[in-house]
């Protein structure tokens, strides 16, 4: 009994060890292997290339018809014993009999070999291969502008998880500098040189910043989770981010540039586009219904009735003419509905040169303003810090109240936070302005 309850807890601190590691695992993570980790387990971009194997097996179908078309069929039969009365040409006589005249026929067999080649049906052929090309060409345009969706999104994530660390970080740091002043004041409060109320300040000011540190740390967690989600990693992994991978300072163009460089090669315009040419071609198929459809056939035969007859070398060539004239009345409105989804097509691809124009000002905008608040939480951050200073050393010269010193150093922390966010929200605002310009391939 000793002996097992040993070996149970032995097992049970095996696994707490096992879990414990499992929960401290680290990987450190720059922003490029983080992008290249979600181009390979993302569910969007494995969507989208199965969206290119329909449209690619699409147009192996179309292709496909052009090859003639073969049948081969084949039978065997169980015949009753039948009751055959033959009129002869004279005096109206006839003779009949129980089949006994022809043998025994109990049985047949037959086989067909037929083949047949379309060689004209008004380029219906022609033009639904021409569609489903340019359909496959639209599924990888899709593809492209579903990886640039993906990048920005990962960028985005790997940003937030930046955010929310140096959040912690800049937070705990402030905790343990108020914590510190804490047991100065204590110090000072014993002695009487303070009073007990300015004490209490310190002290829930300390408060709340725990309560901040619990917000931060939360924040943190979730967007750790959210990250690995998004990179195909286990959940309890902590990510170690790589900060220089986030310095970069580009080369920034006009906006008119950049308006041109979307116009160029944004996927999803090119998407519309190729699909708006397919639409144009589809309706020279529906066109081609109007005409008829001339091929070419041939067929062989063989066949076996056991006692009465056998047929073999039995072969027809042949040319065939087929035309629907209900196509005359039937076709005009499939030909609607076909140059009405061309105008749909059209019309959308002029909306989206719009938006994309907007897109570009959006971005190109977002990021200089971005710019402009880092250089102005840079002198926020030495005006927060001077101010502390001057306020401390009125503090210690009694001209400064206790609230006044918690302002000062409430006011410090901010600016840091908002420097610290301003920069990695400056590398989001470039990264989107070169994904609306559709040239987002690495972060920036």
């Amino acid at each position: 009994m000793k002996h097992r309850l040993l070996t149970t807890g032995i097992f049970l601190c095996c696994v707490l060890v096992m879990q414990s590691l499992h929960a401290q695992e680290q990987k450190n993570l720059s922003l490029g292997e983080a992008v290249q980790l979600s181009i390979k387990n993302s569910k969007q971009l494995k969507n989208s290339s199965a969206k290119i194997n329909e449209a690619t097996a699409i147009l192996q179908q179309a292709n496909d018809r052009k090859l003639p078309d073969v049948n081969l069929s084949a039978s065997y039969l169980r015949l009753t014993n039948p009751t055959i009365k033959l009129k002869t040409g004279g005096g109206g006589s006839d003779t009949s009999g129980g089949g006994s005249g022809f043998g025994n026929v109990n049985s047949a067999m037959y086989g067909m070999l037929t083949a047949s080649y379309n060689i004209y049906s008004g380029s219906r052929v022609k033009y639904g291969i021409e569609s489903a090309k340019y359909l496959q060409q639209a599924a990888q345009f899709d593809s492209a502008h579903d990886r640039g969706e993906v990048i920005i999104n990962t960028i985005g994530a790997y940003i937030n998880l930046y955010k929310a660390k140096a959040a912690v970080n800049l937070v705990n740091e402030n905790l343990q500098q108020s914590r510190k002043r804490d047991t100065d004041f204590v110090n000072l409060e014993k002695n009487g040189i303070i009073a007990r109320n300015d004490l209490l300040k310190a002290q829930l000011q300390t408060s709340n910043i725990e309560l901040s540190l619990l917000d931060a740390q939360n924040n943190w967690k979730l967007a750790n989770v959210n990250m690995n989600l998004l990179l195909g990693l286990p959940e309890s992994t902590e990510l170690v981010l790589d900060s220089s991978s986030l310095q970069y300072t580009p080369d920034l163009k006009t906006v008119d540039e950049y308006e041109q460089i979307a116009l160029d090669n944004r996927k999803d315009m090119k998407a519309l586009s190729t699909r708006a040419k397919a639409a144009g071609t589809n309706i020279k198929s529906v066109k081609g219904e109007y005409y008829p459809s001339v091929g070419l056939s041939a067929g062989y035969v063989a066949a076996n009735i056991p006692g009465l007859v056998t047929i073999t070398n039995a072969i027809d060539v042949g040319v065939g003419v087929k035309y629907s004239l209900s196509s005359l009345w039937k076709t005009k409105a499939k030909l609607a509905e076909a140059k009405a989804k061309e105008d749909e097509l059209v019309t959308s691809e002029s909306i989206l040169i719009d938006n994309v124009h907007l897109q570009i000002n959006q971005a190109y905008e977002t990021y200089i303003s971005s710019i402009k608040k880092i250089d102005v939480y840079a002198k926020a951050i030495e005006q927060a810090n001077e101010n502390y200073k001057i306020t401390r050393n009125k503090y210690d010269n009694t001209l400064a109240t206790t609230t006044d010193l918690l302002d000062a150093d409430v006011a410090q922390l901010q600016a840091r936070l908002n420097y610290a966010f301003a920069k990695a929200d400056a590398i989001v605002a470039y990264n989107r302005l070169i994904q609306a310009a559709g040239v987002l391939t690495e972060p920036k």
